[in-house]
């Protein structure tokens, strides 16, 4: 568990740069608002730049420890692995507890990328694509280029973050009534039935029709 200090720090820094971006915000106004002295920075992150790299690896990563891809079976299908995949994207992302600037930091972040976006790529994104890599290498064709094999991947994930950045948008356009029936199973079957049909796959038992 992160020391209260850090984590107040963290939290608040976080809604600021996503507030206002790096350059506006300062660290005098993050320990106003975080109860805590400019020191405690220092002895935490170092500087203001290794605090907003920690703050944008905490807005792509938190949920990933607390929800962790499953341990598949060797013997679990292809199938079945990329519905479990899919799922544990939909429930990190939609989950209710994640603040409101976990995505607001990150639009910012990859609108105007950082050094910290090397290391969210480092150490989350890259691991979360090998694990969906090894499922697409045996729904896939042997022969397919490799950057065909990327651009499948990019696909399948850039299906759940339109659920992801566009809640907003799909909420005006549907309804709140329809809106709420779109859970996670819902989504996370969708998903995976659209991308298996485009695959040319069959779709597993236990993903609704």
């Amino acid at each position: 568990m992160l020391d209260d200090t850090k984590q107040r720090l963290l939290s608040t820094a976080g809604q600021i740069f996503a507030d206002k971006g790096f350059e506006a915000a300062s660290i005098r106004e993050i320990c106003q608002h975080a109860e805590a002295n400019i020191a405690a920075v220092h002895y935490h992150f170092g500087d203001k730049k290794q605090l907003y790299v920690a703050a944008v690896r905490v807005a792509q990563c938190s949920q990933s420890d607390e929800m962790p891809f499953p341990d598949w079976p060797a013997e679990m299908p292809a199938a079945q692995r990329l519905r479990a995949f899919v799922g544990t994207m939909f429930a990190r992302m939609l989950s209710a507890d994640r603040p409101k600037w976990h995505l607001q930091l990150m639009l910012r972040e990859l609108s105007y990328p950082t050094e910290a976006c090397e290391a969210i790529v480092r150490d989350y994104i890259r691991p979360m694509a090998d694990a969906l890599r090894t499922i697409l290498v045996e729904l896939l064709p042997a022969d397919m280029p490799e950057h065909e094999r990327w651009q499948v991947g990019f696909s399948i994930v850039g299906q759940v973050l339109f659920y992801y950045v566009h809640q907003p948008i799909i909420r005006l356009l549907i309804g709140d009534e329809a809106y709420s029936r779109l859970t996670i199973d819902t989504l996370a079957d969708h998903v995976t039935r659209f991308s298996l049909a485009a695959l040319g796959q069959p779709v597993p038992c236990g993903v609704s029709p």
